[in-house]
């Protein structure tokens, strides 16, 4: 069962009257098959309507949808023999962050992704895709393996922020993100980052300093979050709207200002609602990225200095 959403009310009164005929169908054995197409018909007329006029705000709470596909989604479709590596060597195993290596496509690649969890009790164990520093140091060694063998790296961000708390401090959190920023921009292999649903903040640009950043087409990357930024200049979360405007934090609006390279259609009605379909979009759009970097023939000093200038234009 998907989840609803606000605005979803008219689409989940359809579909229910669907529902309500196929189980009718199969207790009298009627011949629904006209009525059921047209309120079909209806239903996707109202999907594309709605979808196609999103505010910033209902973007925002898509690409919150708990059922949105998710890092390890991607990685179960997209990547085989995928081989999981673990831990920092320094503290200890971040849950919040997956990375390993895998085969994209029939060629090895490093992966790292941060993972939200699809339920309770993995949000709890992911930390709600909320990483320590030592998620951000696994991150850095793997990009560092990634160096050492000549592997593309391939990222996918959906994370609130990086963990906050106390702990977290302790351990050097902002120096791990930096850090962790740092070493993404010093590859000397192509990167290629996808934001999935959420990317917040430092927590998410730790892992999207690439050459190429794709987003999903409902998908959020901002320095801060609506309600975050409602807090401090309205002081109240009730102005998170007003705030997701303001950010400029949909896909569309990160291409348009050159913070997003490629913005990855989904399925009519969002991307939870057709996770795979979505995936496989986003893994074409992946191949194409990775081909179009790998197309100028830079060796790794050069790629490198190609990124530092990408980001250094941001803005200018």
């Amino acid at each position: 069962m998907l989840t609803p959403l606000d605005f979803e009310k008219p689409i989940l009164e359809l579909e229910a009257k669907v529902e309500d005929l196929r189980q009718l169908a199969e207790t009298d054995g009627m011949d629904i098959t006209e009525e059921t197409q047209k309120l079909e018909a209806r239903m996707q007329r109202s999907l594309e309507q709605i979808y196609t006029k999103l505010t910033p705000w209902q973007r925002v709470q898509v690409a919150r949808h708990p059922n949105r596909p998710r890092a390890l989604d991607v990685i179960a479709r997209l990547f085989r023999d995928f081989t999981p590596l673990a831990g920092d060597r320094l503290y200890g195993e971040d849950q919040a962050v997956i990375g390993g290596i895998g085969r994209f496509r029939g060629r090895s690649v490093v992966v790292i992704g941060q993972e939200k969890g699809g339920d309770t009790a993995s949000r709890l164990k992911r930390n709600f895709g909320m990483a320590h520093p030592e998620g951000y140091r696994k991150a850095m060694r793997l990009m560092r393996l990634a160096d050492r063998f000549k592997l593309p790296v391939m990222s996918f961000v959906d994370t609130p922020g990086a963990y906050p708390g106390i702990e977290a401090e302790e351990r050097g959190q902002a120096e791990a993100i930096a850090s962790c920023l740092q070493r993404g921009m010093e590859l000397e292999t192509p990167f290629i980052a996808s934001v999935l649903g959420e990317g917040g903040s430092g927590g998410a640009v730790a892992i999207a300093a690439a050459d190429k950043v794709l987003m999903f087409e409902h998908s959020v990357y901002s320095v801060i979050s609506p309600e975050g930024c409602a807090s401090i200049l309205w002081r109240s979360a009730e102005h998170a709207p007003d705030a997701a405007e303001a950010l400029k934090l949909t896909a569309a609006d990160l291409q348009r200002l050159g913070v997003a390279d490629i913005v990855v259609k989904e399925p009519i009605g969002g991307a939870h609602r057709a996770p795979m379909e979505a995936i496989d979009s986003l893994g074409d759009a992946m191949a194409d990225a990775l081909a179009d970097v790998e197309r100028d023939g830079l060796d790794g000093p050069a790629l490198r200095q190609r990124r530092r200038e990408r980001f250094l234009k941001m803005g200018g």
